[in-house]
């Protein structure tokens, strides 16, 4: 229990004093940044989707 309790005690004192944390601005940015990629790579697969199916409709329409 006492080795549970030390551990505890480390990892808050890590939190605290050793992790760097961000800036609200800089979160911000990460945070558009993060969103217009993932727009971007939704929007890229769902391309993708379409012609497959565009092609794979033309490819049974012949056969």
């Amino acid at each position: 229990m006492k080795r549970f309790i030390n551990y505890v005690k480390e990892c808050y004192t890590e939190l605290v004093e050793k992790v760097s944390w961000p800036t609200w601005k800089e979160l911000q940015s990460s945070a558009i940044v993060v969103s217009i990629a993932s727009l971007i790579i939704a929007l890229v697969v769902y391309l993708m989707d379409k012609s497959f199916e565009t092609l794979l409709e033309n490819f049974y329409r012949i056969f």
